[in-house]
């Protein structure tokens, strides 16, 4: 934990471009630019260094992936660096030939690296292709430790899982993080549909800062993606990143326009909060075992 019980984080809300370079060079002017402003955190949207590639199956997009360390992890941590700040990304790791993850990774404010956690949870729907793509991670739940705290690092799919933010937090996390791409299908959701699946995300994810008294802090990106060979419907990504503290106040939240959002964090908070309503203490362990299973007959 750092010195002071107040963490400053930043989160970079931005349009990705259809090449790595423009959007490697986006990710670094707001890194330096949240460094600036005295972020001691940044965290970046998904798969950052390119558009969102999922919304269809074709090989030839294998070819973006890349080792971790590698030139991307590179790159950012030079950034990380000279900004003297975490950085939170997230990258399309190729492991070896067939083995491709979804996967964060974390650089401390030295520009070591510090970890990474692959995404756990693939989801597979309409636009969302990403068992295509990406094997399931198998780091588990475990925090990554850097300068400014143990950080709960997931991703997007994972944040709909109460259970992966309660292992972080039983793990020792101090802070919840998830870098996201998410977005509205304007040919099917209609605007009474489109502000339930954003009350929805936002809430499930309160409820995690509710449920382990951590704060969340959660990036997606914006603007309209569309799939380049026309089979797809267009994904209007919407933005709303967001930092709850950890009774799921909201402490900042951005709108759908390219943003760098801050906020400050009481990490005390968590101490306070966990001696008078004290969950984890009453947890029934031992009524839990039926959790494992896929469904309960």
């Amino acid at each position: 934990m750092t010195d002071s019980s107040t963490l400053k984080v930043a989160i970079a809300q931005y349009a990705c471009a259809p090449d790595t370079e423009t959007n490697l060079a986006t990710a670094e002017r707001y890194i330096a630019d949240a460094g600036a402003a005295g972020a001691q955190l940044v965290l970046l949207p998904e798969l950052h260094n390119t558009r969102y590639f999922c919304q269809r199956e074709d090989p030839a997009i294998f070819d973006y992936a890349e080792a971790i360390p590698g030139p991307s992890t590179e790159r950012l941590a030079t950034a990380a660096r000279q900004a003297g700040v975490v950085v939170v990304a997230s990258l399309f790791e190729r492991r070896t030939a067939g083995i491709y993850h979804n996967t964060a990774v974390v650089l401390d404010a030295d520009g070591s690296l510090a970890g990474r956690y692959r995404k756990m949870h693939i989801p597979d729907d309409p636009e969302y292709y990403e068992k295509y793509y990406f094997t399931p991670g198998d780091l588990g739940f475990t925090p990554i430790d850097t300068s400014i705290g143990r950080l709960g690092v997931l991703v997007c799919w994972d944040q709909w899982y109460p259970e992966a933010a309660r292992l972080m937090a039983l793990s020792g996390a101090e802070l919840l993080i998830y870098p996201s791409a998410i977005g509205w299908d304007d040919v099917n959701d209609d605007q009474a549909e489109q502000r339930r699946q954003l009350g929805a995300w936002q809430g499930v994810q309160r409820g995690h800062a509710i449920a382990n008294h951590l704060a969340v802090v959660t990036s997606n990106r914006v603007g309209v993606e569309a799939d380049e060979t026309g089979g797809a419907t267009d994904i209007r990504f919407w933005g709303h990143s967001f930092v709850f503290g950890a009774q799921g106040e909201t402490l900042a939240e951005a709108g759908e326009e390219p943003e760098l959002l801050l906020a400050d964090i009481d990490l005390h908070r968590t101490e306070v909060l966990r001696r008078i309503w004290p969950f984890f203490r009453d947890r029934r362990i031992d009524a839990f075992a039926d959790l494992t299973r896929r469904f309960r007959d």
